[in-house]
């Protein structure tokens, strides 16, 4: 019996020394060195000088991240706290990723930032983009206030900032949902009396609002939907942009970073950029349009400005826009386009008559190529329109 004991007392102490021991426990710096690969596929950097492995979270000290690539885009982090941290498959998961509160001083420019976190980071174990396994991707990103200020004067700030991705458990596709609430501009400041004096009459010293943004992505068919990019802004009005355009996939993105490096890498900087330029007009052949809008809601601005127009030329607001509408038919006849002139005078007395709403809209009957789009604004650039199904109205419900 004892020597059975004494072979089991070994044997367990055994155990738990190979469990304990350092093979086992979490490699920090193959976890920056994977987020830096991550960053490096595109174009860009992402360094610590240190990591300290404490059970499942690691702290990188020193982390600089640098996005453009470029030694005056350098962004220094400070410390970066990496909570819950897994292996998956040779990458890793994350469940919550803190960073310090921001506080940057450049050319009189003061930018703070408060509670920045990132939630359910996934790190590819192979970097690159060939698909969506191989970028880094996050739950959610969300930040506290950030505020900027010049010379000690308030410029702009905003309360919070929020972005949910939701990525297809196929990995063929993904959508984002992000909102920038309690924004906030301070315009008491204007560069020129004369703009000082339009701000002020209109009554915008003070702009606040907020942002809303949702958008999906399909990779297959490079397929991006931008169904709100909205700016809603007390006592302005609501400028709502959607977009649908096809064949932004990964390899098309690849060849934009591609070319974008060529270009850094290359000392002839006029050379750089019209090589770019030939690149990208190749590139863009590869898409197609598919619908567009921009619609704007009035939330007084409107009346504000025929006032303020109106009071240059000595008439009312009301009158203002009586003339507006009547030399509109006159400017728009330059157009050469009848059925869109028409079009844009109906919609703008509409809406100047009882402001509410105006959108001009593009929504052809079967998705434009880009060499179809840019053979028309080359040979025909009156049957543009027409191509992209362009129309405009006033006044009438959103999705109309």
């Amino acid at each position: 019996m004892r020597f059975t004991k004494t072979l089991r007392l070994p044997s367990a102490t055994a155990l738990v020394v190979i469990l304990a021991s350092p093979a086992f426990a979490l490699d920090g710096d193959d976890l920056m060195a994977k987020i830096g690969a991550t960053f490096a596929a595109q174009g860009g950097t992402f360094t610590a000088e240190e990591t300290v492995v404490d059970g499942d979270t690691v702290t990188a000290n020193g982390v600089v991240l640098n996005q453009g690539g470029e030694a005056n885009s350098k962004l220094p982090l400070g410390q970066v706290v990496f909570e819950g941290v897994e292996e998956d498959n040779g990458g890793y998961s994350v469940k919550t990723v803190r960073f310090g509160d921001v506080d940057l001083n450049e050319n009189d420019i003061h930018v703070t930032a408060k509670g920045i976190e990132i939630d359910g980071l996934q790190v590819p174990a192979n970097a690159g983009m060939e698909s969506l396994d191989t970028l880094l991707f996050y739950d959610s990103f969300k930040t506290g206030p950030v505020r900027v200020e010049k010379a000690g004067k308030h410029l702009a700030s905003v309360s919070s900032i929020a972005i949910n991705l939701d990525t297809a458990e196929d990995k063929a596709s993904m959508s984002m949902d992000g909102h920038i609430d309690g924004v906030e501009l301070d315009l008491t400041d204007m560069p020129s009396v004369k703009s000082q004096a339009v701000v002020d009459e209109l009554g915008l010293q003070q702009v606040s609002g907020d942002v809303t943004l949702k958008g999906a992505w399909e990779t297959a068919t490079g397929k991006i939907d931008i169904s709100e990019y909205a700016f809603d802004m007390n006592d302005i009005g609501k400028l709502n942009v959607k977009l649908s355009f096809s064949g932004y996939t990964l390899q098309f993105a690849k060849a934009i970073q591609e070319a974008q490096a060529a270009m850094a890498a290359n000392p002839d900087k006029k050379a750089a950029s019209d090589a770019f330029g030939v690149t990208m007009l190749g590139l863009v052949q590869q898409l197609s349009f598919n619908n567009a809008s921009i619609r704007f809601e009035d939330a007084s601005i409107t009346g504000r400005l025929l006032d303020y127009f109106g009071k240059q030329q000595g008439v009312s607001g009301e009158q203002m826009a009586q003339i507006v509408s009547g030399v509109a038919p006159g400017m728009l006849a330059r157009l050469n386009m009848p059925e869109l002139q028409a079009q844009i005078s109906t919609a703008l007395n509409t809406f100047l008559d009882d402001p509410q709403s105006l959108e001009i809209k593009a929504v052809p009957a079967q998705p434009v190529s880009g060499p179809m789009i840019m053979g028309a604004a080359l040979a025909a650039p009156r049957t543009l329109p027409n191509v992209l199904g362009v129309t405009v109205i006033a006044n009438e419900q959103a999705g109309e």
